[in-house]
């Protein structure tokens, strides 16, 4: 079996629609339409429902789905696998990397290319959740995310850090020594966008003590989440090595005193996948970066 049109119903299903999906694949709308109908002919089963806003799967173009995300997967391992016996010192890292974790990841590219310079790293930056689906079709081949991880990937520690509350001046709680988010069950919640695994970190401990917040905005930018606090909207969770920077006036950091809150930032592959050397040596220079996190 071709596997194009395979990779057209992927992305068509994971981009929403037809457009998008040929834009990510470089190809035409009408170029990935006919993709998408040649693989129905050939399995003669409808694998869209096309009627529908956004297009899903039809009970047929699940198990199509779901097996291409595993062909996919296993020819990039082929390919990965190939070229690490033909011993080609060029290479590329695939690595998905969260707004979040940039900081903890970023003194270690220098090392990397020092160590490695004919390796070149293609980094791609999403919520972890997002990161976690690239993994599995093999989009990338590491990712940074956040416990607790799927059943099937792979993991190792890199850093866990406490959650930081950003409060208001005027909260009351602004001037406590810690808080507690039964304590901010009142106030408004601003939290990243859907796919971000720290969202349900925040959400667990809250229905844990009692609650469901109410959200005032989402967004993808920890800047623009920091100036919603500033500006009153809300109260917004980061962990202490974000926390930490310089942050404007008007807005306070209170330790989170919530058990099972810490932020556990982890490297994920896909179990029993093929991990490249660039890879293998991109774990290994993790480990030594950041020793000591079990």
């Amino acid at each position: 079996m071709d596997l194009r049109p395979l990779r057209a119903l992927v992305e068509v299903v994971r981009q929403g629609g037809f457009s998008q999906a040929a834009k990510t694949i470089h190809a035409t709308q009408p170029t990935v339409s006919k993709a998408v109908r040649q693989l129905e002919d050939e399995l003669g089963l409808p694998l869209l429902d096309r009627q529908a806003q956004p297009i899903r799967l039809t009970d047929a173009g699940e198990i199509v789905y779901r097996r291409a995300m595993a062909m996919l997967a296993e020819r990039d391992d082929l390919y990965a696998e190939l070229d690490d016996l033909k011993g080609l010192k060029r290479g590329v890292l695939r690595l998905g990397l969260p707004p979040l974790g940039s900081s903890l990841f970023a003194p270690m590219f220098a090392r990397f290319r020092s160590r490695y310079p004919q390796i070149e790293i293609s980094l791609v930056e999403h919520g972890s959740r997002r990161l976690e689906e690239m993994v599995m079709t093999g989009e990338i081949e590491l990712a940074a995310s956040l416990q607790p991880v799927p059943d099937n990937v792979e993991w190792q520690p890199v850093a866990r850090e406490p959650l930081i509350a950003l409060l208001p001046a005027d909260h009351p709680s602004a001037r406590a020594a810690s808080v507690g988010l039964h304590d901010l069950r009142a106030s408004p919640f601003i939290l990243f966008e859907t796919g971000f695994a720290l969202n349900r970190i925040i959400h667990d401990a809250c229905q844990r003590a009692g609650f469901t917040p109410a959200i005032a905005a989402r967004s993808g930018q920890i800047d623009f989440i920091v100036a919603l606090v500033a500006a009153g909207l809300g109260v917004a969770f980061l962990p202490r090595l974000k926390a930490d920077d310089a942050l404007p006036a008007g807005v306070c950091r209170v330790p989170l005193r919530d058990p099972g809150t810490d932020w556990e930032m982890v490297l994920v592959w896909r179990r029993g996948g093929y991990l490249s050397h660039a890879a293998q040596a991109w774990l290994a220079l993790t480990r030594e970066a950041h020793p000591g996190v079990s």
